[in-house]
C-alpha cells in the first residue's frame, strides 16, 4: 500500500553477529538467504511464515551504506516518486533494480542527507 513501510533491512559488517543479537533481543528467527558465497537472513516473528525484517551484509551494492535500518517505502508508481525526489532537492543514490515478481527498488537521499528505499509492487496482470 502506497505510503506504508514495506521492508527493513540492516546493513552491518558483520550480518551473523547481528542476527543472533536480534534472535536474542526480540526472539526472531533467522532464515538463510543465499547472496552467491555468503548468507544474508530474513527474521521472521516466532512461529510466523512470513518475515518481517532483514540483516544483511556490508557487501556488493551495500558496501558504502553505513550500518543502518535501510526502511523501504512503497510508492504507486517509482518513476514519478524519483521525480520527485530530484526535483525536491533529493538525489537518487542507487539506480532502479528489479525484485523479480515482487517489484522493483531503488535508493535515495532526501535533502537533509538521510537514507531510504522506495518500492513500487509489482503490477498484478
Amino acid at each position: 500500500m502506497p505510503g506504508h513501510i514495506g521492508w527493513i533491512d540492516l546493513t552491518v559488517a558483520d550480518a551473523p553477529s547481528l542476527r543472533d543479537f536480534y534472535q536474542s533481543v526480540t526472539g526472531w528467527e533467522p532464515a538463510p538467504v543465499e547472496m552467491g558465497g555468503y548468507q544474508d537472513f530474513c527474521m521472521h516473528p516466532p512461529g510466523e511464515p512470513q518475515p518481517v525484517a532483514g540483516i544483511c551484509h556490508a557487501r556488493g551494492q551495500n558496501a558504502d551504506l553505513p550500518p543502518v535500518w535501510m526502511v523501504y517505502i512503497t510508492v504507486a508508481d517509482l518513476d514519478q516518486s524519483i521525480s520527485r525526489v530530484q526535483e525536491l532537492g533529493g538525489e537518487l543514490r542507487r539506480p532502479v533494480e528489479s525484485m523479480g515478481n515482487m517489484g522493483r527498488f531503488c535508493v535515495i537521499e532526501d535533502p537533509s542527507g538521510a537514507v531510504c528505499a522506495l518500492f513500487e509492487p509489482a503490477k498484478n496482470p
